[in-house]
């Protein structure tokens, strides 16, 4: 089987054997590359869900890792072919409902967002034609005090002189009421297009359950570093990490106290990792990285013991439940590299974590050692 093929399935914290209490499968059996592509895809899919309102990111993620486990199980050598094509026919049924979920959640998002941009565009509209109409009625009006003039009376002179002069100071008046009443309605309309604006784009890129930032902005936040470093040398650090046994936790003790320890997590590693920058994210499911901006490998792993003390130390308790857990996690420090490299270094660092006995930290060597 191929190395990047087991390490999939490793991933998934269950193995080929746990991916169904009443299936059977040799341990040995191989994993097809077409099929192993196919796992990938939805793990990374599974790992960039937009929350809709009747798929909660959490609930869609345990429908993704049922198909992930019986996708395992139909691949196996003596799965049936109409095993296989059935657990296919229903991931392709899954996928098309919640994508087209995911779709009109965020048409609805964009709609909401164009009838508060249209309001504030009618708004503005309206106090233009005003100012239009208060001109036309002041241009009107000093036409008749030019009539006046060249009609050559000085009664009829005294009087368009006088209408002309109550009618432009009650305009003026007018206006300003107008215009302050406008500008006042105009900064709260302005402060409330602003919050929601700066509301949609944190919840874009915030994860709703952990309060972590999300993916989205991981990948955006790593790549701002890489090409700071690739300006100013600007040294970063990465730390990625994830819970130890996590599976055994949402198996022990149910989904909604896997929640709170993930929680509880995100939490305790943000009293460590509190200075100005740091930014911790949530990649994946039980999965998270730490983006260091200034920070050398010597002062991230500091950090990173002091983190593993605290986890080590903290108690999640729940109802009658008390659930200790730990992290593994790898540090990487960027270096002269590709931008995937980094976040391949740091991965690899994890792994090698997992593979030495879990509930510590590895550090990868620098770019010119490392070897895949």
């Amino acid at each position: 089987m191929k190395q990047w093929i087991q390490k999939l399935i490793e991933q998934f914290d269950a193995g080929i054997t746990g991916a169904s209490k009443n299936a059977k499968v040799d341990e040995t059996t191989e994993i097809s590359e077409d099929r192993a592509t196919l796992l990938y895809l939805i793990d990374v899919y599974n790992k960039n869900l937009i929350e809709t309102e009747k798929y909660p990111t959490r609930k869609a993620r345990e429908i993704f890792d049922e198909f992930i486990k019986a996708l395992l199980v139909a691949e196996g050598a003596a799965a049936h072919e109409t095993t296989k094509e059935k657990v296919l026919f229903r991931l392709r049924q899954f996928f098309s409902v919640h994508r087209l979920d995911e779709y009109t959640y965020i048409q609805n998002t964009f709609e909401d967002f164009k009838g508060i941009v249209w309001d504030f565009a009618d708004q503005l509209g309206d106090a233009i034609r005003l100012e239009k109409i208060d001109d036309s009625k002041i241009h009107q009006s000093l036409g008749l005090l030019r009539e006046a003039v060249e009609a050559n009376s000085i009664e009829d002179l005294r009087v368009r002189s006088r209408e002309f002069i109550d009618f432009y100071v009650e305009q003026q008046t007018r206006r300003d009421e107008r215009r302050e009443k406008s500008l006042t309605l105009l900064k709260t309309n302005l402060d409330s297009v602003r919050k929601k604006l700066s509301d949609a784009n944190q919840k874009m890129h915030i994860d709703h359950l952990t309060k972590a930032y999300n993916r989205l902005s991981f990948d955006e936040e790593c790549r701002r570093l890489y090409e700071l470093y690739q300006k100013r040398q600007t040294p970063a650090c990465m730390v990625v990490f994830d819970l130890d046994h996590f599976k055994n936790i949402n198996d022990t003790f149910g989904h909604n106290v896997g929640d709170i320890v993930l929680k509880e997590c995100v939490k305790t590693i943000k009293q460590t990792f509190n200075e100005p920058g740091d930014h911790v994210s949530r990649t994946g499911g039980e999965e998270f990285a730490i983006l260091l901006p200034g920070c050398k490998v010597e002062r991230a792993i500091v950090r990173a013991e002091a983190a593993l003390e605290q986890i080590r130390a903290h108690v999640v308790i729940h109802g009658s439940f008390q659930v200790r857990f730990t992290v593994s996690m790898g540090i990487a420090e960027l270096g002269k590299e590709p931008f995937e490299m980094w976040i391949k270094r740091a991965d690899s660092a994890l792994y090698e974590s997992k593979n030495s006995g879990r509930n510590r930290y590895t550090v990868s060597p620098p770019p010119h050692l490392f070897a895949a």
